[in-house]
């Protein structure tokens, strides 16, 4: 099934501004890729981190445009924007031009920290980049030193599909969890699945998963479970998340880091730190499907206020247009 959206992006126009980054999540520069701006991404022959080109799995417009990064030095843009420690510390002097370097610059940290949870001291430390948070619980975490902060929570597009709810299971979507370990819940899936029937869908799943749903068949796929079960004790709120709120299906996690701010726990979701609890809960929405079909509605409500495509664009179109402006805000720079 192709992904289908509530909102259509606009195709590649002229004179919009030119936006380099690299490729490091797919389906975060997918998002980011519906506001009207061009996106210039590099390719290697070897396909090595933020190399990877467009690739097949997402379908990308005519604006996310490949560039081999050797002649990268040899374009004009408007905006560098990093997204990883490699990208600010490596990649960035091995393809750009001094002068390319000296371009308005953004850093979107995709994570909290995982060094220390409160006194980890952020890579960049340059009052002339913007460090964008995507949610307020890893700007609260983080020591983000001298550097101008903005938040911009995701955006998701609506995929058309409406939620069933017809399997009596959960499902829960995780790339590599075996080998990702605690951090992203691997003992809680392992425990939890003694309890309640659970499907695991991502790459390398391993004999634990059903293997990896590509990203436009996933609505359609998981459609049909009953309910979405988040096991991750430390990350940023995750796409996925945001993705089965959108389409109504209820949410079931720890009410850790930012899920603990998005879902008001028995109304639009459940959400504790005592696992035991959410396996009753689970249980609970397997035997209720109208209850199931409730939270989801309330959930479902949450998003396309909070996560809606449209918002992202606009809040991302407002930004790029701020720095290549050189005109930075007071209520940007947030002390650390």
């Amino acid at each position: 099934m192709g992904l289908v959206t509530s909102w259509h992006k606009q195709p590649h126009m002229q004179n919009q501004l030119k936006i380099f980054t690299w490729h490091i999540h797919g389906s975060y520069l997918f998002y980011l890729s519906q506001g009207n701006y061009d996106i210039y991404i590099p390719t290697k022959p070897e396909k090595t981190e933020g190399y990877y080109g467009r690739g097949e799995t997402f379908p990308f417009g005519a604006n996310v445009i490949e560039i081999p990064a050797e002649e990268v030095k040899d374009h004009s843009f408007d905006c560098i924007v990093y997204q990883t420690n490699n990208n600010y510390l490596t990649d960035q002097y091995e393809i750009l031009s001094e002068e390319q370097r000296k371009l308005p610059r953004i850093y979107i940290e995709h994570d909290p920290p995982r060094q220390h949870p409160t006194d980890t001291k952020h890579v960049v430390d340059d009052p002339e980049v913007t460090l964008v948070h995507v949610t307020h619980f890893n700007r609260l975490m983080w020591d983000s030193n001298n550097t101008p902060t903005r938040v911009i929570e995701h955006g998701v597009t609506d995929s058309g599909v409406v939620y069933k709810g017809d399997l009596d299971k959960g499902i829960v979507v995780i790339n590599n969890l075996p080998a990702r370990g605690r951090l992203l819940g691997y003992d809680i899936f392992m425990n939890v699945r003694k309890h309640v029937p659970l499907d695991l869908v991502g790459m390398g799943t391993g004999d634990l998963g059903l293997g990896e749903v590509l990203h436009p068949q996933l609505p359609e796929f998981q459609s049909r479970y009953r309910f979405f079960f988040n096991p991750i004790r430390y990350t940023s709120l995750g796409l996925a998340i945001c993705e089965a709120m959108m389409m109504g299906i209820p949410v079931v996690g720890l009410a850790t880091t930012e899920l603990s701010a998005v879902i008001e726990n028995g109304v639009s979701g459940f959400i504790h730190t005592d696992v035991d609890y959410l396996v009753e809960k689970m249980k609970l929405l397997i035997r209720e499907p109208q209850l199931a079909l409730e939270i989801g509605n309330n959930g479902r409500k949450v998003a396309m206020q909070r996560f809606n495509i449209q918002r992202f664009a606009n809040d991302w179109e407002q930004l790029f247009s701020e720095v290549t402006n050189r005109q930075v805000p007071e209520a940007l720079i947030t002390a650390s």
